[in-house]
């Protein structure tokens, strides 16, 4: 027990065996997958910095819970500092891997039901809050990785989970006993579910009378029986397979749908059964946490893609153009807005009834919105600074074959002095952080879809406030 080191998280990887699928086959061995293992890599990665000297500090910190030290993301925030560390150490993590290096969702969930469940628990008088104590102390002492089971199937979206002709659109109980539930249906875009310990799920939308059956939140193992995951197509996914014009040689993202076949939890890992009020409560929790996320390790990818631009830009011998300085200029100020707003949600953070501190989810769905449509631009003007063998360079295999080999490494070179290469590697890396699809769709569909962060703003904001000083500056009374 206690913090783990990658490779020891490596290893409790490899002793559970999920059920897995993946391209028509049926995996064995997660671990050992390229396509997978580069998906581990990057979730691994937060253990490893935690080992060093130079971030340790950042990374780790005490848990006033079992008063040991933990590792953040296994860490709902108790103070602003708090807050304010799970902003840096994502957007570290996001510089780090360049991609998704999926532990954050799973501690936007701890932290979402830290408040709920004592929510629910002061209206009910459940015990929903000390079985979610119980579990997070179990969490932070084995130092694991969970997964966010948020999204739902949701089948056709314009009837609630419970008028659905198939009623397995939404997770659901279908049986309730002494010892525990057993729960049907499936989980979309779970990023990260085999790089993960154990698997959270929360409900994805609001829900109302007749749907008590879909107001469900719990926590098991990756490979509970009846639990199946299976493995998304994304862009670019077979070169890890193939080894092969990688770009991110260590670090990839992989999505599985994980679907529940009439699986058993066990009463003390459920943490809301039947409460449909409190539905809304836990998803706009989970919700802002994510989005206040996105903004660390979004700009970090950006931070990622700027230096990808300057390396192309020396490669290329565009060095001193002018026009390309300011499009890197213009993707800095994107990073940097984005950072600052996550940071801003901390700071105007404020505690919540159960100690657990609760980010401004104004400013955590502006920065997601800004999120969604500057990732893209920041993305083209990466594209635009690279140039266009960004879509069509040459495989690797056709430069190590004597009949064409030589020739291409003649034709593909820049600067006299940059290895032909190292200008191929920096453009095999802006492929990938530009077109891989996993990653790049979650910028603008990670933690809800644009039109909820509007929603959110429109909802969370003091429009009245707002009206009032309009009114005062121009003389009228406010009523």
């Amino acid at each position: 027990m206690g913090l783990k080191t990658k490779a020891e998280y490596i290893e409790s990887l490899r002793g559970m065996k999920p059920t897995v699928y993946m391209f028509g086959e049926k995996i064995e061995s997660v671990v050992d997958n390229p396509r997978l293992r580069a998906g581990i890599e990057a979730t691994g990665a937060t253990y490893e910095l935690a080992e060093t000297e130079e971030y340790r500090p950042l990374i780790v910190t005490e848990s006033p819970l079992i008063h040991e030290p933990v590792n953040r993301y296994t860490l709902p925030p108790s103070s602003i500092a708090d807050l304010v560390a799970r902003v840096k150490i994502n957007r570290l993590m996001g510089t780090r891997v360049g991609t998704c290096f999926q532990r954050c969702t799973g501690l936007d969930c701890l932290s979402a039901l830290s408040i709920v469940t004592y929510d629910i628990d002061a209206k009910h008088s459940t015990p929903y809050f000390k079985r979610f104590i119980e579990f997070l102390k179990h969490v932070q002492k084995n130092d694991l990785t969970c997964n966010a089971g948020v999204t739902d199937v949701k089948g056709d979206r314009s009837l609630a989970p419970h008028e659905q002709e198939d009623k397995d659109m939404y997770v659901r109980v279908v049986e309730r006993n002494a010892d525990g539930i057993v729960v049907r249906g499936a989980k979309a875009h779970q990023t990260g579910s085999l790089s993960s310990h154990e698997i959270i799920v929360l409900p994805t939308r609001a829900l109302r009378k007749g749907d008590e059956d879909y107001a469900l939140a719990f926590a098991i193992p990756n490979d509970t029986p009846g639990l199946i995951h299976v493995v998304g197509r994304s862009s670019l996914d077979t070169r890890q397979l193939d080894g092969c014009d990688l770009g991110n040689l260590h670090y990839s993202k992989y999505c599985p749908t994980v679907i529940f076949k009439d699986v058993f939890v066990p009463w003390e890992r459920v943490f809301m059964c039947g409460e449909v009020e409190f539905a809304v409560e836990m998803v706009n929790r989970f919700s802002a946490y994510h989005r206040q996320s996105h903004g660390g390790c979004k700009s970090g990818k950006i931070d990622c893609m700027v230096g990808a631009a300057l390396t192309m830009m020396d490669y290329n011998g565009t060095e001193k153009a002018g026009h390309l300085k300011q499009k890197a200029i213009e993707m800095v100020h994107r990073a940097e807005t984005l950072y600052g707003c996550s940071l801003a949600a901390s700071y105007e953070g404020k505690k919540e009834p159960s100690g657990t501190y609760f980010i401004d989810t104004v400013l955590a769905n502006a920065s997601k919105i800004h999120e969604g449509k500057e990732m893209s631009e920041a993305g083209r003007l990466l594209v635009d600074i690279a140039g266009g063998f960004v879509a069509d360079l040459p495989s690797d295999r056709d430069l190590a074959i004597p009949e064409v080999g030589e020739l291409l490494k003649k034709y593909l070179k820049g600067v006299a002095s940059v290895p032909v290469e190292d200008r191929v590697k920096m453009y095999r890396l802006i492929e990938k952080l530009v077109m891989e699809s996993a990653d790049t769709i979650s910028d603008i569909h990670g933690g809800g879809s644009p039109e909820a962060h509007r929603i959110t703003i429109l909802r969370e904001s003091n429009l009245k406030a707002k009206k009032d000083a309009a009114k005062r500056l121009a003389g009228i009374e406010s009523k």
